[in-house]
């Protein structure tokens, strides 16, 4: 069978630009490499989770891996597994940021976050709150870098919970956690009394009075976010009849692919993350030469820029990322089924963080009847065969590219809601 390729361009949807004539980044951009694949395969755009929503990168990435929403285990089980922690099922992590914040109308109003510089005084915060035991759980931090950490809660927890961090400091203070069942009240009210007392000892902590008497922002709240617990579901062989490795840079991505049962290369990015991710092509080559059967390619150049907000960062990011896709014209590549992808739009839109447009779809192999197609970028791809797909489509359409889709109506495992082929089945011994 074919292999599979995954080129996943963190953040590539995007929106119109009146600067750009009325075009996105990807369709004002000289792409040489992505507009020849888009050629010869067949063309559509992807709505992640759906038309109109805007999905951050884990709950994206999730789908297009063939993850349900039930089974999601939150991006803070993410971020735990991919630096190595241990994560205990029966316990509920939240991914706590600490930030400087000030009292307006009553409330704690968000005004910034720990800088490089501000390192050392973070951690020393961090480790002066990090162990508390509140209404029967306990509260434990783990130290990630500069103010984050993953909040481990033991005891009889649920991670049906909302966030306190309000995300847009603009629009909201720091957020009350509610519970979104009642099996969540307890943990809810927890949280919300552990918040309140850290704000209590944070605000006369030596190392914040001297921030404040030195001019600085005192760092003087933990925020929580992307709260989840370790679930149990099939690995990624059972559902889909593969194994596979994922190339990135991220803690969360690493952690994902143990989630999955996916194996993890990491490949650190740099100040020039398309060089980055030449490395990361060429470990795919070598991945391809070993007979790995699947290969997911991660990158965060065009998010990064889409986060800059300024449109010509990311036609130049699009543009430099194109030059190393040149090792796609490589033998180890040339039988393989490549899809180019993103997980979401970022627009360089001022007050936007992700937007809801959907983003280019471009699959090319030896089983892909190519449509009419001729170039890449959101408009070239909406005119193709594949229509708007979903992010629950992505792996049944790949797997039936290589002739690997399960055929519906057999039943050969327990495995639930099965995508491919099985490779593993349990022959009855007469």
């Amino acid at each position: 069978m074919s292999a599979i390729v995954v080129l996943l361009l963190d953040g590539l949807g995007d929106r119109a630009y009146p600067e750009l004539g009325g075009r996105t980044a990807s369709e004002a951009a000289h792409i040489p490499h992505l507009d020849a694949l888009a050629a010869r395969g067949a063309s559509g755009l992807l709505h992640p989770l759906g038309r109109g929503r805007a999905p951050s990168s884990d709950v994206a990435h999730w789908a297009i891996l063939g993850g349900h929403p039930e089974e999601f285990p939150g991006r803070a089980v993410f971020e735990a597994l991919g630096r190595s922690q241990r994560v205990d099922p029966a316990d509920v992590y939240a991914y706590a940021a600490l930030r400087s914040a000030e009292y307006r109308d009553g409330a704690l109003w968000v005004t910034g976050r720990a800088r490089h510089e501000d390192a050392a005084d973070a951690a020393q915060l961090l480790e002066f709150v990090a162990h508390r035991e509140v209404d029967g759980f306990d509260f434990d931090l783990t130290d990630v870098t500069r103010g984050e950490a993953v909040l481990q809660i033991g005891g009889d927890g649920c991670d049906a919970v909302t966030d306190s961090d309000p995300f847009f400091p603009n629009l909201h203070p720091v957020l009350q956690p509610i519970p979104l069942t009642p099996a969540a009240a307890g943990t809810a009210a927890a949280a919300t009394r552990w918040t309140q007392a850290l704000v209590r000892e944070l605000r006369f902590h030596p190392v914040n009075q001297a921030r404040s008497l030195g001019g600085l922002p005192p760092l003087n709240v933990l925020t929580l976010k992307w709260w989840g617990r370790l679930r149990s579901i099939p690995p990624f062989r059972a559902r889909h009849g593969l194994d596979g490795v994922l190339i990135a840079a991220s803690p969360f991505l690493a952690g994902l692919a143990k989630v999955l049962g996916l194996g993890f290369i990491p490949i650190p990015d740099r100040e020039d993350l398309e060089a980055a991710y030449g490395e990361r092509l060429d470990v795919a080559a070598g991945l391809l030469r070993d007979g790995v059967k699947f290969v997911f390619c991660h990158s965060k150049s065009v998010d990064e820029a889409g986060h800059t907000k300024d449109v010509q960062n990311r036609v130049a990011a699009l543009e430099n990322l194109d030059t190393v896709l040149d090792r796609l014209d490589r033998p180890e590549f040339s039988g393989a089924t490549v899809l180019v992808t993103g997980d979401h739009a970022t627009p360089a839109v001022a007050g936007l963080i992700h937007s809801g447009d959907p983003v280019p779809f471009v699959l090319a192999g030896p089983a892909v009847r190519p449509d009419q197609v001729a170039a890449f970028g959101e408009r070239q791809c909406e005119q193709g065969r594949l229509g708007h797909l979903l992010g629950s489509d992505v792996m049944p359409v790949l797997l039936d590219a290589v002739d690997r889709s399960l055929f519906l109506g057999s039943r050969p495992t327990d495995t639930t809601r099965p995508v491919g082929l099985p490779v593993d089945v349990v022959p009855l011994r007469p």
